[in-house]
């Protein structure tokens, strides 16, 4: 019998990589670039807690859980603050 392929993820990237360009489409003054996206999902990630999952049924859960409001309310407010914090300092020369 063959063992199903065992993986482990944190949930919580892809839930933030999704919230990602919908919280960036209110702030349009925000750099796009790769290096900033990438930072405020760090800094995002960093104040959330981890959702770790093994298998479907784990990630299934947790998909689920992403639609309770609180849960909603944490991921945008840990990426606002990040956004703010990569529009005042971000990491790479300004282009203008």
């Amino acid at each position: 019998m063959a063992q199903a392929k065992v993986f482990l993820k944190n949930y919580m990237e892809d839930v933030v990589w999704n919230f990602l360009d919908d919280l960036l489409s209110k702030y349009p003054e925000v750099c796009r670039c790769e290096t900033c996206r990438y930072d405020i999902v760090a800094l995002a990630l960093n104040e959330l807690p981890p959702k770790y999952v093994v298998r479907e049924q784990g990630e299934l859960y947790s998909r689920i859980k992403t639609l309770e409001a609180q849960y909603r309310i944490d991921v945008y407010t840990a990426l606002a603050r990040a956004i703010m914090l990569v529009k005042d300092n971000p990491r790479h020369a300004n282009e203008n």
